[in-house]
């Protein structure tokens, strides 16, 4: 038995006879208790509260009883109901028993107060209460946890003190918080709610709403917790996860690979013959394998590393399997191939299809890739090659705009499976016209309309809509129709089937009869979208009737004009899209050929082998079309009109965030030369989709842009479901309406991808509908309903290409997104998906964000938001988010930074110095920023940095600083400050000749005439890895046989004699001391052997080279200072660089002060500060304030200013220096690439005048303008120097008599003049050799220019 003694403490509980329980709520020493006239002190103190409500006179009665029993001595009684059998004494007896022992009638006494001795102001009622001591210790209940175990199921704290438990906030709890006005106060109470909340797994969703609108409360709403914004950023990363920056190019070529191409191969499944219909092949499935290479009939995977390097292209082979016939002449046999390779598809790094798809960071460095390389593109013959994204105009859509005349037109470009073609209905003096390429001139639109059916002109006018203004412009293309006497369909049709309407086909078919060819016209081609089933055109018509309607309002009210910049009018053409194209193509092609191949064979009278079809189709044909499409960017399908010139380009492997910006990036459909603002402005519709900073100086500004952040481009998605659906939600079908109900004031129609579907009466009931049920994930979550006011109409759009976003769903401005929400997802219960799939984010093209109200933040929310941005900062792309504090900048100044920050060095991949690419720059130390944002973190640059940071004072310093020139301590670049490595490829092949023949490499001379040139060979005849190489170094000691084309006889064995020298030398710039880094052999496509070179050059930083912060402040380096000289601070820090103040007035780049004040502070507490694009308010960047209290903490001035003493003269300066780290990006512009300067060299053959350009060591051009100046100078004999004498001088015999050139007879000592035939009257002198080329020309041209010469 263990036993405890315990005393009573507080919190231990007491209670009466009478139900008046308490605890013990503080115990006093005796000298502090009150005492009565006698010396009596009490045990305990008793709130007079406890008798009011309570009503317990019995308590009363006993202590007044209790007293009388102690001063006389006897026990006194209080039995129920026993006052009037005398089992209870009364109040009156007990009264007289206190007044005869000297006490007062009603049990109050005079009490002193035991702090200051002095009479309370009142009498106390006192006296002895008979208390028990109940069993309720505090002892047995204490609990408190701090961090404990959770239960599995529902990851909340366990519950009770025996498990360690959390403590509940229930709801009477959350009620006095409430009160307390803890949710919406200041800080510390709303820390300390969401903390209760966080912390004590209280779920906000499961307090109840049963009875509180009784009380007019919502209690739902002001118990849902006011979050920090930070909570939602966790998204991002998740979002960037299953979506966004590379996705979209995987999403689409996924999407093609796994769906499109078996589409295309199921349209075109059958090849027949013609002749004998008997043999045919057909198509039953169709998939595309591991990407593999066959070599010597031995299948050999592939990875794109090990094609990177072999110059190799990464593809993988598509296999059929085909049911065709053998045999022919009647005797044929159905036979089934499986897996027939008909071509191999070039993969996309990272996709499904590739060997780096879902690895993870070991396995793909075992594979010699980067984690950190989005992939996205593909590498084809070696050289990694990105499908720019390509935007356009979007399909089936009406647009309305004017023509160069100016004239309002509407026009659909229409696009489907078998046709592409564009209709245009435009007013032209007053009346409407149809134009289509397959008319000679425009058709007036009524005679159209009777063509299609459509005889009556009232069902026209009731079609386009009963307003008065609407008929007045539309009846001079009605009587225009009637003066053509064209009533009936037949007459319309025979009209446009006439000579001056219908252009000739380009194949007669034979004798059709009349209108068929127009109505065909009408039915496949004009307005190809719209579908006609058995000859009714009514959709069509009334498609016609919706596109003048909305002509003629533009016309009567010009806001109802589209733009045609509008984001909302483009698509995204992807990867995925684009190769379908032209796989289809080239599929259609193979299969025409080889049906051409086979009815050839059949024609032939005599055949002896049996007929193979399926040998026809197994071609290199699909993979040499593929890959030359995407080797050289030219999109030449004429199957679909499409001629499209640089669609690829090689990834930019400049820098790590240079390759992944060109992932981003938009190729626009206009060419760059035109001088137009309207699609180069910024569009408010871009906001959130396209990226405001990022876009080139120059001609391409504007045109070119980059994808934002969290951007995600749709791929299609099957519409007929939508329709369905449409149909079920109460659209009313086209067919059933009549022409009058179509515009009638009540009703909207809907329209799906550009196809109107019917009306429907309440459009914004229906709108909810359709939302509701994407929310719920019914159907696709990147369908768009937008609801557009001013045309009447609902759009529905499921095509591809339409940029979306996505955003946090808000209910009356209160976020559906939860703080329980947010740490599933943080530990990892949740991912994206499933926030989309529970209906708390969605995604919004930019249509339906006109339909809706977004808050940036949840606190500017008011009742009338729907969505609530995740993260500001997701408006800029890639590039943009490396800025620190770029809303501090001025905005052309990011727009800089962003053109600079892909031509910083850095690191490019982790393997980078297993890569062999033709230029690699590498900075030596690179380092992350100090003060980073969260894109950084996002993109993962802050692993492969590209800059280091530097500490920059702000201060004039001698005369080499002046416009942005930076002053560089000699010092910091001894350590290593902006050192850098260069690396060039040199590539041989050993040849391998027709004849058999090939090249050798062959041990190098060690002594004699070329012994010095080769002594970094090693007796491989290869330079070896190590050696300095040094200009005009051989590097390959190379042979090449005499005779490559005629056969000889033992090709391997020639003698020595039969082979010539080609060799290959090092033509590197002088004065550079470069070094063989290393030398790779692999064997390349056609089985030669190939040996790379890779040569280092490691570059201090020099005067000249250029240096740029992150802020688009670029300056070259203008002079480099001993650390003696340059000043230097109180506590001994000497900068790194030193700036011109000068570089800010004009500038604002606000962004760099905080920056520095940023990482000042960072350095001094020991942690990266934040400076994410309008983060203060959601916590993603300091702010200044913050700032400056940390560096007062660490005994820096609050402005980041630094008392400075002058390096030259010892003495302090006269002011305080703004002094602290910036990150500093060297950029590839070095002086060593760029300096040029040359005395004689080499000339061109033909004018004899010294070559153009750096590259081949050329002169320097006195132009026009220069010749200008000199003329003005007067300086003649200068002009006659540089243009004649250090050019191209040469001496002519010019004929006195006739003018003309003749030549110098070495024989004869003398000049000849060819046309005279003798050298009486030749004279010496000197002209330009392009001027006596020129006169040479002329004469070749039958124009002879004669020299008249006079005595000097």
């Amino acid at each position: 038995m263990i036993r405890d003694t315990r005393r009573p403490e507080i919190g231990d509980k007491f209670s009466s006879r009478h139900g008046q329980k308490g605890v013990c709520g503080t115990i006093v020493q005796q000298e502090r208790v009150p005492f009565s006239e006698r010396g009596i002190c009490p045990d305990l103190i008793m709130n007079p509260h406890g008798f009011p409500s309570r009503m317990t006179v019995g308590k009363m009665i006993e202590l007044v009883g209790s007293k009388a029993g102690v001063s006389c001595g006897s026990y006194h009684y209080g039995s129920a109901f026993g006052e009037p059998s005398g089992h209870a004494d009364t109040v009156d007896a007990i009264s007289e028993t206190l007044v005869k022992n000297g006490y007062s009638y009603n049990g109050k006494d005079f009490l002193y107060s035991g702090i200051t001795g002095m009479p309370l102001q009142a009498y106390i009622f006192m006296g002895p209460i008979y208390y028990q001591k109940l069993k309720h210790m505090v002892l047995d209940k204490i609990h408190a946890r701090g961090i404990g175990p959770r239960v599995t199921m529902t990851r909340q704290p366990t519950e009770g003190r025996s498990r360690n438990g959390g403590l509940r906030v229930g709801e009477m709890e959350r009620d006095c918080l409430i009160a307390y006005g803890a949710s919406h106060g200041f800080k510390p109470w709303k820390e300390s709610m969401t903390e209760m909340q966080a912390g004590m797994g209280y779920d906000s969703t499961t307090s109840s709403t049963a009875d509180d609108s009784s009380h007019g409360i919502d209690k739902q709403h002001l118990a849902s917790p006011i979050k920090n914004l930070v909570d939602k950023f966790q998204l991002v990363p998740e979002f960037l996860k299953v979506r966004g920056l590379v996705k979209q190019h995987l999403d689409s070529f996924n999407y093609f690979v796994k769906t499109e191409i078996k589409k295309i191969v199921r349209a075109n499944q059958e090849i027949r013959s013609t002749l004998d219909p008997s043999i045919y092949l057909r198509y039953m499935d169709v998939h595309i394998g591991e990407p593999s290479m066959i070599f010597d009939a031995v299948t050999e995977k592939l990875t794109p590393q090990k094609c990177r390097l072999s110059d190799r292209t990464y593809a993988a082979p598509i296999y059929v399997t085909i049911r065709y016939t053998t045999g022919s002449h009647g005797q044929t046999v159905e036979s089934t191939k499986k897996n027939v390779i008909i071509g191999r598809m070039p993969i996309m790094l990272r996709s499904s299809c590739c060997v780096l798809y879902g690895k993870d960071e070991d396995e793909l460095a075992r594979l010699g890739e980067c984690p950190l390389d989005p992939g996205g593109y593909f590498v084809i013959k070696g050289t990694e090659k990105v499908i720019l994204i390509q935007e356009q105009l979007s399909k089936n859509r009406i647009i309305i705009d004017t023509d160069k005349k100016g004239c309002v037109q509407a026009s659909v470009t229409s696009s489907t499976e078998k046709t592409k073609s564009k209709t245009i209905i435009k007013m032209e003096k007053e009346k409407i016209y149809l134009e289509l390429n397959m008319f000679k001139t425009k058709v007036p639109i009524m005679v159209v309309m009777k063509a299609m059916g459509m005889e009556s002109d009232q069902e026209v006018v009731q079609m386009i809509g009963r307003d008065p203004r609407l008929s007045a412009l539309l009846l001079p293309s009605i009587e225009e129709c009637a003066d053509l006497k064209l009533y009936t369909q037949q007459q319309a049709l025979e009209f446009l089937e006439s000579d001056k309407m219908l252009k000739m086909p380009l194949y007669s078919t034979g004798p059709v009869e009349k209108g068929a060819r127009a109505l065909s016209i009408l039915r496949d081609i004009f307005l190809a979208n719209v579908p006609v089933h058995q000859h009714n055109f009514r959709k069509k018509c009334i498609y016609v009737a919706v596109m003048m309607r909305r002509m003629m309002e533009a016309i009567l009210n010009k806001d109802a004009m589209d733009d045609k910049d509008y984001v909302g009018n483009k698509r995204l053409e992807l990867s995925g899209q684009l190769l379908s194209l032209l796989f289809e193509d080239l599929f259609k092609t193979l299969n025409d050929e080889a049906r051409k191949t086979i009815d050839a064979l059949l024609a032939r009278p005599s055949r002896s082998s049996r007929l193979d079809i399926s040998q026809y189709i197994v071609k290199d044909y699909i993979t040499q079309g593929l890959e030359r499409t995407l080797s050289t960017g030219n999109w030449d399908v004429k199957r679909f009109r499409m001629h499209r010139k640089g669609m690829t380009q090689v990834v930019a492997r400049l820098s790590y965030i240079g390759s992944l910006g060109h992932m981003t990036k938009i190729s626009p459909q206009f060419e760059k030369s035109r001088k137009v603002s309207g699609p180069r402005a910024l569009q408010p519709s871009q906001f959130g989709m396209l990226c405001p900073c990022d876009t080139p100086e120059g001609e391409a500004c504007g045109l070119v842009k980059n994808l934002a952040l969290m951007t995600h481009v749709t791929t299609d998605e099957d519409e007929r479901p939508i329709m369905s659906l449409c149909f079920c939600l109460g659209v009313e079908d086209l067919e059933q309406l009549s022409a009058e109900e179509l515009h009638m004031p009540s009703s909207y129609l809907i329209t799906l991808n550009g196809l109107i579907l019917g009306k429907h009466k309440s459009p914004q009931r229906f709108a909810n509908a359709m939302r509701k049920l994407r929310r719920a994930g019914k159907i696709g979550e990147f369908v768009s309903i937008f609801v557009n006011q001013k045309q009447r109409c609902v759009y529905i759009a499921s095509d591809g290409g339409r940029v979306c976003r996505p955003l946090v769903i808000a209910d009356k401005g209160v976020s559906r997104i939860k703080e329980h929400h947010m740490r599933e997802l943080r530990d990892g219960v949740r991912d994206f998906d499933s926030f989309l799939r529970d209906g708390l984010i969605e995604y919004l093209d930019v249509n339906e964000e006109n339909n809706t109200l977004i808050a940036l933040y949840e606190k500017e929310a008011t009742p009338e938001t729907t969505h609530i941005e995740i993260e500001p900062f997701t408006i800029l792309g890639v590039c943009a988010g490396l800025i620190p504090y770029p809303h501090h900048n001025q905005s052309p100044r990011n727009t800089y930074q962003c053109a600079m920050g892909k031509q910083a060095m850095g690191n490019i991949a982790y393997n980078q110095l297993n890569r062999m690419d033709g230029l690699l720059y590498l900075l030596v130390y690179p380092q992350r920023p100090l003060l980073t944002t969260r894109t950084i973190e996002l993109v993962g640059y802050d692993k492969l940095g590209a800059g280091q940071n530097a500490t920059v004072a702000v201060m004039s310093y001698s005369g080499y600083d002046i416009e942005d020139a930076i002053v560089m301590n000699k010092s910091s670049l001894d350590r290593g400050f902006g050192r850098c490595i260069v690396m060039k490829k040199y590539a041989a092949i050993c040849q391998t000749y027709e004849n058999g023949t090939s090249d050798r490499i062959i041990k190098p001379q060690r002594q004699g005439y070329e012994a010095d040139r080769m002594q970094i060979l090693d007796d491989d005849g290869l330079a070896a890895p190590g050696e300095i190489i040094r200009p005009h170094d051989i590097y390959i000691n190379k042979e090449s046989p005499t005779v490559t084309r005629t056969p000889v006889t033992s090709p391997m064995g020639l003698p020595d004699s039969s082979y010539k020298p080609s060799r290959q030398t090092y033509k590197g710039p002088e004065g550079e001391t470069a070094v063989i880094d290393r030398v790779a052999l692999y064997s390349d496509r056609n089985n030669n052997l190939s040996i790379k070179f890779m040569i280092r050059h490691t570059r201090r930083p020099e005067i000249g080279d250029k240096f740029s912060s992150r802020h688009g402040q670029k300056g070259v380096c203008g002079t480099i200072v001993q650390q003696e000289d340059f000043p230097f601070s109180e506590r001994g820090i000497c900068p790194d660089l030193i700036m011109n103040p000068h570089g800010f007035p004009s500038r604002m780049t606000v962004g760099k002060m905080i920056e520095l004040l940023g990482s000042k502070a960072g350095v001094s507490c020991g942690r990266f500060h934040y400076g994410s694009a309008f983060g203060e308010p959601s916590g993603h960047a300091d702010t200044v304030d913050a700032i400056s209290e940390t560096l007062v903490k660490h005994g820096f001035s609050y402005n980041g200013k630094d008392f400075i003493y002058s390096g030259i003269t010892g003495m302090p300066l006269q002011a305080y220096i703004f002094m602290g780290p910036i990150y500093y990006q060297k950029l590839k512009h070095m002086v060593l690439d760029k300096m040029h300067a040359r005395g004689s060299g080499p000339r061109v053959m033909m004018t004899r005048q010294p070559t153009e350009g750096r590259s081949r060591n050329g002169g320097l051009r006195v132009g026009e303008m220069e010749r200008d100046c000199l003329i003005a100078y007067g300086a003649s004999m200068l002009i006659y120097e540089r243009l004649m004498i250090s050019s191209d001088p040469f001496e002519v015999q010019v004929c006195r008599k006739c003018g003309l050139l003749g030549y110098y007879n070495y024989k004869l000592k003398t000049g000849i003049c060819s046309m005279c035939k003798n050298g009486e009257n030749i004279s010496m002198m000197k002209l330009p050799y392009a001027c006596k080329l020129l006169i040479q020309e002329l004469q070749s041209m039958n124009i002879v220019p004669r020299l008249k010469l006079a005595e000097a």
